[in-house]
């Protein structure tokens, strides 16, 4: 297993997963690294979007390069991986992976978790259940979900 992490490239030629969902810092817990640490014993490629060093002083605009970079990175990865998996927290509102989700639901390539708690779970339920999305209920079934798609 190993674990890329924005902005670094990412390699070819192993199956991939993007962890998308929640990442608001200083409300959202690490879940990526989490999930990545239960598949230790697989010859799995997790794209981690969460930065090692994330500067708030950046302006969320295309013209500002670093966000520009970090957003790139973010759609070259959903685009590319074998599989997206989704995770959004309660207690987190996570915009970005909304909107993640209503680019990727018709993928055939997503899992989603969205716990009772999360805001607007009607609407990812919903959305889900539209384009026949697998879910998972717990973060616990998540990883079970994964490993039965990587079988």
């Amino acid at each position: 297993m190993q674990v890329i992490k924005a902005p670094h490239p990412v390699p070819s030629g192993s199956f991939s997963i993007f962890l998308a969902g929640s990442i608001e810092m200083d409300k959202a817990v690490d879940w990526q690294t989490r999930l990545a640490d239960a598949f230790s014993d697989t010859n799995v490629t997790f794209l981690n979007p969460r930065r090692e060093a994330w500067d708030s002083s950046w302006k969320q605009t295309h013209d500002d390069p670093q966000f520009s970079r970090q957003v790139t990175w973010e759609l070259d990865g959903l685009e590319n991986a074998n599989l997206v998996v989704m995770y959004f927290q309660p207690g987190t509102q996570s915009p970005i992976s909304l909107l993640e989700l209503g680019l990727f639901a018709r993928s055939g390539r997503m899992i989603v978790c969205c716990p009772e708690g999360f805001w607007r779970k009607g609407n990812v339920d919903i959305v889900c259940r539209r384009y026949q999305v697998p879910q998972a209920d717990t973060f616990e079934d998540l990883i079970a979900k994964i490993r039965l798609r990587l079988t």
